[in-house]
């Protein structure tokens, strides 16, 4: 929004960061190591703060031979070129990603290569082996452990650490930004705060870090041309940035740029609108694709080779690799003996509970088509020639390995269950330069307005484990230390400067991040971990005289909405029957189980 007149501000910064993810995170943190002031905003409350970094597998891109990795990178992006500046920033900074790791995370580099050699893991990491300098990449790990949010908690105690310099608002969406209206200067922005839009004065520079648009239908469909995508990150990307972006009038660029993960090409259980996609890291599922199996698209017919295993959702295409087109209905189709194999596979029941239970079931191929809405006819061509080709041994529609065809059963019963394709995240944003500046139109930059992480990120085509991770950490390095760099004012229209400030000294501005304290009673006890997937877990253990457990109140949990949630729940209500902490964790939570367990441990362990 653009701004000629005079008007009050409730607060005052010197630099704003809109987003706490994993770029946010740095560039706030940054930001506050160079001296300044900074406010630290996310839409998300607190707890669920971090974006797609703490959803993320905690792989972070990395190598150490420059050359080779912009070979690489630049084979991965053909026949399309990416912006030189940013490009060769973001090159440059995995090749010393081990010297940042030690530097400014304080670990030591885990490689995943050297951790999954000799496995047939390690496709996860070199995803095109066949592009020249593929062996040069690597993606590198704060510990011996993935999807465990281990590298997010360590950004986010790097904020915490900074406290005096770094005030933290949840649940406090950035609206607007404020742009004079002659020179374009950004001297500020809108946040909602507790219902109410505050204007915040910014004196140097507002970093824009406020993810992709993976939750905005509109945008999904405008720029993916698709009615909806199952989000496998944070549910609070809703395109706020874009949406600001365009008010300014910067540049956007690699809008149709996305990336997918899962089953297949990159689908999951079809569910409700607006939930987390469940088991989307099920990529290695082989028994999922073996045999009497097949997935259908909206008409019925196959469209993919199901055995593939998906590249972040791209799958060969005539020489390529691309995002297959959204399917809206897509089905998996199988028989009662393929039914039979997954039910017993004990590699099912570990990752992909009541998967079974969503079954469809019919007597008949035209009753089963009946019940997905597809047409009959189609349906049954699809695995008549299905049939054909397992008994051929060759798929000549897609060249599915002949080694996992085989032919339906002649009989029923039938399968079928409601699959939906993934978003992991978008990759469009403002044009961006070397120096994190966003771009106007003509290739100029916004003054004091800077942009890191997903939103604008430079991946134009394919794309590889750990990068976008790795660019948040780049790029929000680059962001934060530039946007609290001081800036020489510039003249404003209508006079205003950006000392002439009147500040609404009734708005308290105060950091979200004030300490909570716990009460106990008798024979209560605290308990905390920290091995969950949010902020960590708080717990009051209860016991009677003999010491057996009567109570546990989770008193603080950040966990996610889905099985999470459900090991919150559960788990106390089965640690007083047992009268132990150390019972069965909760299907599709063990890492939250894990730290409630570990929670009610410690609680125990202060009995005297």
């Amino acid at each position: 929004m653009a701004n000629n007149e005079k008007f009050q501000w409730d607060a005052i910064y010197d630099v704003a960061v809109l987003g706490f993810g994993g770029a946010g995170a740095t560039a706030a943190r940054f930001a506050a190591d160079q001296g300044a002031k900074v406010l630290l905003v996310d839409s998300a409350p607190e707890g669920h703060e971090g974006g797609n970094t703490r959803y993320s597998g905690q792989m972070v891109g990395a190598g150490t031979d420059y050359n080779a990795l912009k070979n690489y990178h630049e084979h991965l992006a053909a026949p399309l070129k990416p912006d030189k500046a940013a490009f060769d920033n973001f090159i440059e900074g995995m090749a010393n990603m081990g010297d940042y790791f030690r530097k400014y995370l304080d670990v030591e580099p885990v490689s995943m290569k050297k951790l999954l050699a000799g496995t047939p893991s390690t496709a996860y990491v070199t995803e095109y082996p066949e592009l020249p300098d593929a062996d040069s990449y690597d993606d590198y790990l704060v510990h011996e452990g993935v999807d465990d949010a281990a590298l997010w908690k360590i950004l986010r105690q790097k904020v915490l650490e900074r406290s005096e310099k770094i005030d933290i608002w949840y649940a406090s969406p950035a609206k607007h930004l404020i742009q004079d209206g002659i020179t374009k200067t950004v001297i500020g922005v809108q946040i909602e705060r507790d219902h109410v839009l505050r204007n915040i004065k910014v004196k140097n520079g507002v970093v824009l870090a406020t993810g992709g648009f993976e939750n905005n239908k509109e945008m999904i469909q405008t720029f993916l041309q698709a009615p909806y995508l199952s989000p496998i990150g944070s549910l609070y990307n809703k395109g706020d940035g874009i949406k600001m972006l365009e008010e300014v009038n910067a540049q956007l660029w690699n809008m149709r740029s996305f990336e997918s993960l899962g089953q297949f090409h990159g689908l999951s259980l079809r569910q409700k609108e607006g939930l987390r996609s469940t088991y989307a890291l099920n990529v290695f599922w082989q028994e999922s694709f073996m045999g009497s199996v097949i997935v259908v698209g909206d008409d019925g017919t196959r469209y993919f080779n199901e055995a593939e295993m998906n590249r972040h959702g791209h799958i060969y295409n005539h020489g390529d690799w691309a995002v297959p087109l959204n399917q809206n209905r897509p089905y998996m189709i199988f028989d009662q003996r393929k039914y039979d194999e997954l039910k017993n596979e004990p590699e099912n029941s570990f990752k992909v509970p009541g998967y079974l239970e969503k079954a469809i079931k019919a007597d008949t191929l035209a009753e089963l088509a009946e019940k997905i809405g597809k047409r009959q006819e189609k349906l049954q061509m699809t695995v008549t020639e299905f049939n054909f080709m397992a008994q051929q041994g060759k798929d000549y529609a897609f060249h599915r390995d002949p080694k996992t065809l085989r032919t339906f059963n002649a009989e029923g019963p039938y399968y079928a269950i409601a699959l939906r394709q993934n978003m992991l995240n978008t990759q469009g944003g403002g044009r961006r330069n070397g120096h994190a500046q966003v771009l106007n139109p003509d290739g100029q930059p916004i003054p004091h307005l800077y942009e890191a992480g997903e939103l604008g990120a430079p991946f134009v085509n394919k794309y590889t484990t750990g990068g976008n991770v790795a660019d948040c950490l780049i790029s929000g390095k680059i962001a934060g230390e530039n946007a609290a760099t001081i800036k020489q004012d510039l003249p404003l229209s209508g006079g205003l400067n950006l000392n002439d400030a009147i500040i609404n000294n009734d708005f308290n501005s105060t950091s979200d991040e004030d300490k909570q304290q716990y009460s106990v009673g008798k024979n209560q006890y605290l308990g905390f971990s920290n091995q969950g997937m949010g902020d960590g877990v708080v717990v009051r253990t209860t016991v009677d005289n003999e010491g057996k457990i009567k109570n546990v109140e989770i008193l603080k949990q950040t966990e996610s909405d889905d099985y999470g949630l459900k090991a919150v729940k559960e788990l106390p209500k089965k640690m007083i029957e047992e009268n132990t902490y150390d019972v069965d964790a909760i299907s599709g939570a063990s890492q939250t189980s894990r730290a409630i367990k570990e929670a009610v441990k410690d609680s125990l362990s202060k009995i005297k």
